[in-house]
């Protein structure tokens, strides 16, 4: 079984790229911290690890217009490798997190005014259909599932 999931943050803006095929990506970088404390840690010693992500389709533009360097997020992905041919004649290896799923882990206060998350590149403002608010909705007792 090839699973891996992970809880950090981001190092990096996501960087939203689109394949010669149409297909959308975008690469990332997670900082993972070891459990060291940094308190504890000899002089220079790292006390995070920074792992690649790779996140396609949906997932990489979720990722593009909700996430920053800094955001705080949860990924369930799965280990990837491969190698190519350097511009040197040399061969390299890679090794990366294909992102299958992203949720946040932050606080509120990585959040809007309004409770959701704030888009990173929000759309210019203009007249938009209404969208309904559940807000102050009340809830009956049959809708709660407990």
């Amino acid at each position: 079984m090839n699973k891996v999931i992970l809880m950090g943050r981001l190092a990096r803006d996501p960087e939203l790229r689109t394949t010669q095929s149409g297909r959308q990506m975008a690469r990332m970088t997670i900082a993972v911290d070891r459990r060291i404390s940094r308190a504890n840690a000899q002089p220079g010693q790292q006390t995070a690890d920074f792992i690649s992500l790779v996140a396609w389709e949906r997932t990489a533009e979720f990722a593009e217009k909700y996430l920053n360097k800094g955001s705080q997020i949860l990924i369930e992905g799965r280990i990837q490798t491969g190698s190519y041919e350097a511009q040197d004649g040399t061969k390299r290896y890679t090794t990366d997190v294909i992102v299958e799923r992203i949720e946040f882990a932050g606080s509120r206060s990585q959040s809007a005014p309004d409770g959701g998350f704030a888009p990173r590149n929000p759309a210019p403002a203009g007249p938009s259909p209404a969208a309904p608010s559940f807000d102050n909705a009340p809830i009956a007792d049959e809708d709660i599932p407990f």
